[in-house]
């Protein structure tokens, strides 16, 4: 299944970012079990990009790490599927599953305060927001988040990246 993942950025330096993107969203599409081609917009910004559309579109004045903006609301655990066909955008044939952006600035601090790659933050950090796409929540500190942190790793154990993985490396 051919799904596109379209990537803007705002800052430099983000081809090997994007070509990991291109690995991990459609691997995560699958895991989850997705049916329909879709297709996922990308924004990769500093802290002060992010900050910004933040607070604009979400009334939060700090910069965060990643925001994901669905286009459709699913239940967790329940996928679009063929017979979700009447989502398909018509000119395009593919399911508009929604919008992610990205903080580089983020990604980098945090893969030094957790002493994996920034490769790992990222993957994960996209996991995470592909999860935010399909319907998963993780506001309340109980089912919702285990749920949503169960099929993160899942996910990306699958591919192989894991907190051990190349410690620092890049």
């Amino acid at each position: 299944m051919e799904h596109q993942i379209i990537i803007e950025t705002e800052v430099e330096g983000v081809e090997t970012f994007a070509d990991a993107l291109r690995e991990v969203i459609p691997a995560a599409l699958e895991a989850e079990g997705v049916g329909l081609p879709c297709e996922v917009d990308v924004l990769f910004t500093d802290d002060e990009g992010i900050h910004q559309i933040n607070l604009e579109q979400r009334d939060v004045d700090r910069a965060t790490d990643v925001l994901s903006f669905p286009m459709f609301e699913f239940t967790p655990g329940e996928p679009p599927t063929p017979e979700d066909e009447d989502l398909l955008d018509p000119g395009s044939e593919v399911l508009p599953l929604g919008d992610m952006v990205l903080s580089v600035d983020h990604i980098k601090a945090q893969a030094a305060e957790f002493g994996h790659s920034e490769r790992r933050e990222l993957c994960y950090l996209a996991v995470h927001s592909v999860l935010h796409l399909l319907g998963y929540d993780h506001l309340d500190e109980g089912p919702q988040k285990k749920q949503m942190r169960e099929r993160e790793e899942a996910i990306l154990g699958a591919l192989g990246i894991t907190r051990e993985e190349d410690h620092g490396a890049e």
